[in-house]
C-alpha cells in the first residue's frame, strides 16, 4: 500500500516533509548516471569529395545530392556513386559518395577492398592523408586522379564530451569495444572521437562487422583501455 493511501497530508509537520525531500533529493544526486545508448555502425566503403571534384566528377555546376541521413547530424549519404580505379586498372564500380563536402577528398576502404584494388592499405584517422596511396575516381562528366588519400580509416568512436566524461576518457584516447555474438570479439584502440555535438557512435569497417557478426550481436560494450 502506497503512502499516499496510507497517510493523511496533515499526519506530516513541516520538518518531516523537508527531510523527506532532502532525502529523495540527495538519493537522486548520488546515484549512478545511466549508461548512454551505444551505436555500432559498420561503415561501409564510401568517398569524400572537395566541391571542386565535384563539379569535376558530375557536371559544372553540380551539388550532393542527399539521399539518406546518417546517423550524425548533419551528415548524410549522398546520391552520387563513382568507380574507384586502382593499379593494373582494377575497380570498384559503384563507391557511395558521403556529404557534406570536405577540403580535401578521401577514400575509406576495407582491407578486402584495398586487396580487390591491388593497394595495400596504410590505417589512418580520418584526415591523416599525407604519404598515403592515391588513386583514380570516375563520374558520369569526368576523371579525377588522387595523389594521395586511399585509406583504412582505424576504428573509431564518436562521442559527446559529456558521454567522455561518463567514460572517464577524452578526445584522442583509445577504449576497448567488446561485441557479444556467435563469435565474440573484443577490439582494441578504438580512437575517442570527442567533441561538443556528436552522438555516441562507433565505427568499423565491413571486414570487422562481417568478422564479429555483428548482424547477430547480442551486446555491445565499450571499455576504458
Amino acid at each position: 500500500m502506497s503512502l499516499a493511501t496510507t497517510f493523511k497530508p496533515s499526519d506530516f509537520d513541516r520538518s518531516t516533509i523537508e527531510r523527506i525531500v532532502r532525502e529523495i533529493i540527495l538519493a537522486q544526486s548520488s546515484a549512478p548516471p545511466a549508461t548512454p545508448k551505444l551505436v555500432v555502425s559498420i561503415s561501409a566503403r564510401h568517398v569524400h569529395l572537395t566541391d571542386e571534384h565535384v563539379e569535376t566528377l558530375f557536371g559544372p555546376g553540380r551539388t550532393l545530392t542527399p539521399q539518406k541521413p546518417l546517423y550524425q547530424d548533419g551528415f548524410y549519404a549522398a546520391e552520387e556513386t563513382v568507380m574507384v580505379v586502382g593499379p593494373r586498372r582494377r575497380m570498384l564500380p559503384s563507391v557511395r559518395v558521403l556529404g557534406p563536402t570536405r577540403p580535401f577528398s578521401q577514400v575509406e576502404l576495407a582491407f578486402t577492398d584495398g586487396i580487390s584494388l591491388g593497394i595495400d592499405l596504410p590505417v589512418r584517422a580520418s584526415g591523416k592523408i599525407a604519404g598515403t596511396p592515391g588513386c583514380v575516381l570516375v563520374g558520369p562528366s569526368g576523371v579525377v586522379e588522387l595523389k594521395e588519400g586511399v585509406i583504412r580509416a582505424e576504428r573509431h568512436v564518436h562521442m559527446s564530451n559529456e558521454h567522455a566524461a561518463f567514460y572517464g576518457v577524452k578526445n584522442g584516447d583509445r577504449m576497448r569495444l567488446r561485441i557479444e555474438s556467435s563469435c565474440t570479439t573484443v577490439f582494441e584502440d578504438l580512437l575517442v572521437r570527442a567533441d561538443a555535438t556528436s552522438k555516441l557512435e562507433v565505427h568499423i569497417d565491413t571486414d570487422e562487422g562481417n568478422a564479429v557478426d555483428l548482424d547477430h550481436a547480442t551486446k555491445v560494450e565499450l571499455l576504458k583501455q
